[in-house]
């Protein structure tokens, strides 16, 4: 099955807005509204429909005031940066994640991007997350204890 990525500009954002706060643990809840400023202001927002998966980066000119965005933003001059990705509980084991960290990693190399960050939840830990990115070849550089009580782990890939 081929797996097609869209622009989430022309998504159902209600489902897409489910799908994200039916994972806020993992990630933050959302409004409507703040789903679409991230939208627009983002460097990279893509998924599967009907809400299977979506990715929302931004890169080093985002208007984006997320403390661990801000992370990469004071230690790298150029980057794209994966917010967040989250695929439906019941697409998962498709490889929708990694076709569209692939098309990501695509994009941000033509783009000429040659890194890539993310984080990671350490506590409360977040196993999967942590064998998905080591097997796209993701590496630690730093961890920080956030305002919300969340240990993360910060990776990057250079493409």
């Amino acid at each position: 099955m081929t797996t097609v990525i869209e622009d989430m500009a022309g998504m159902n954002l209600e489902g897409v807005l489910a799908l994200n706060n039916a994972h806020q643990k993992e990630t933050s809840f959302l409004t409507r509204a703040d789903l679409q400023r991230m939208i627009g202001n983002a460097y990279y927002a893509r998924g599967v429909e009907p809400a299977r998966a979506f990715l929302l980066g931004f890169d080093q000119e985002g208007d984006y005031s997320s403390p661990n965005f801000l992370w990469f933003k004071k230690r790298y001059s150029r980057f794209a940066y994966i917010d967040r990705i989250i695929t439906a509980e019941a697409a998962r084991g498709q490889g929708l994640a990694r076709a569209l960290y692939e098309d990501l990693f695509a994009r941000a190399k033509g783009d000429g991007y040659s890194v890539v960050g993310c984080e990671v939840n350490m506590d409360p830990p977040n196993p999967g997350s942590d064998a998905f990115h080591a097997k796209l070849g993701f590496k630690e550089v730093g961890t920080a204890l956030l305002a919300n009580g969340k240990t993360v782990r910060y990776l990057t890939k250079t493409l």
